[in-house]
């Protein structure tokens, strides 16, 4: 790895959306990629329904400090998680919302905006469990944090190891999540 890289990541939303595993993969991928990652969990004090959120970075060199302050990708899946963390987004950055349960009526100009309909999207495959994975997919397509390859392993480590027959699922939703990047990056 000769060529320097850094990427950062945040991702928020409501406690059960799977913000947590998201980051997890992230950094995992990461690491199958040889790369050095930090992965940082936050909470809300509620003890069912409240905020999630976690910070990722992914580095070819040691990371110096794990606090992520502006990301370069931020993934919110919540009304609440916008209007904290969209202006995060450092310029030229990614924000990937859930465009089923946010609404961004003014979106910024200096960053690439994607509005995926994760939870329907999700409830099409038959789960709405699976949304934090086709925005895996949309991260990994739009942005490059992390080889599709390293994710589709670390897809299958870590999710096929556990519960092996919704590894079929997953592969789909991530997928689906890459396919439904690049269309919105085409347009």
């Amino acid at each position: 790895m000769s060529d320097k890289f850094y990427m950062d990541l945040l991702a928020a939303g409501f406690g059960g959306q799977g913000i947590m595993m998201l980051g997890q993969l992230v950094a995992y991928s990461g690491i199958h990629q040889g790369r050095h990652v930090t992965w940082i969990p936050a909470y809300g004090p509620e003890m069912r329904g409240g905020t999630a959120n976690c910070s990722c970075v992914v580095s070819s060199e040691e990371i110096g400090s794990p606090v992520v302050g502006s990301a370069d990708v931020v993934v919110v899946m919540n009304q609440p998680s916008l209007e904290k963390f969209a202006p995060r987004v450092k310029p030229g950055g990614y924000l990937i919302y859930n465009s089923d349960l946010v609404e961004y009526s003014s979106p910024r100009t200096d960053v690439t905006v994607l509005p995926v309909p994760a939870q329907t999207m999700a409830h099409d495959l038959g789960s709405d469990r699976v949304a934090n994975i086709i925005m895996l997919g949309v991260i990994v397509k739009a942005s490059g944090m992390v080889s599709e390859n390293d994710a589709l392993e670390t897809i299958k480590e870590k999710l096929g190891a556990k519960k092996p027959k919704f590894l079929p699922m997953n592969l789909e939703a991530f997928d689906k999540g890459m396919s439904v990047a690049e269309e919105l990056m085409n347009k």
